[in-house]
């Protein structure tokens, strides 16, 4: 391979890379669809949000804990900019930021919530297709809209 079908070969994955993740807001944003969403993921990935979202591992865990998601965020709109992706012949990582204004309906009433947070992905090419292979959701602030993250960081018992 030449060096220019090298570099537009790395572009290229590059921004099939921003296309699976442009996919999975809005699947998120689509009422977390758990089968977009899972269809995403390679068979042995893992979705870790941590303390504050959970942790599921494998295509199948993923689509499940997906399945009650609009339940408990009945709006969500992932905004994720400043990607840095590094490819790897097959393999990729990808560090994003986000930022969600949602609303929050655990606890059975609804509340306007912010959400900043730092995704770190892993990626992996997949008979010739992008897929996400593990997802790390490092969350800075999820806080309730009228306090601030200043006032309350995070809402009770969902710190990182």
């Amino acid at each position: 391979m030449s060096d220019l079908e090298a570099r537009v070969r790395r572009l290229e994955d590059i921004e099939a890379i921003k296309q699976v993740k442009a996919a999975y807001c809005a699947a998120c944003d689509d009422n977390y669809d758990p089968d977009r969403l899972a269809a995403l993921f390679t068979e042995d990935a893992v979705w870790n949000g941590g303390r504050t979202f959970g942790v599921a591992e494998g295509r199948a865990a993923i689509r499940r804990h997906f399945e009650g998601a609009s339940k408990r965020v009945t709006i969500a709109r992932h905004q994720v900019m400043n990607p840095i992706i590094e490819v790897d012949g097959d393999c990729a990582t990808g560090h994003w930021l986000l930022f969600q204004p949602c609303t929050n309906a655990a606890g059975g009433t609804e509340q306007a919530m912010w959400l900043a947070a730092t995704y770190a992905d892993q990626y992996a090419r997949v008979d010739g297709r992008w897929l996400i292979a593990r997802t790390d959701i490092d969350v800075s602030f999820f806080t309730p809209f009228d306090r601030g993250w200043v006032d309350q960081r995070f809402l009770p018992g969902r710190e990182p």
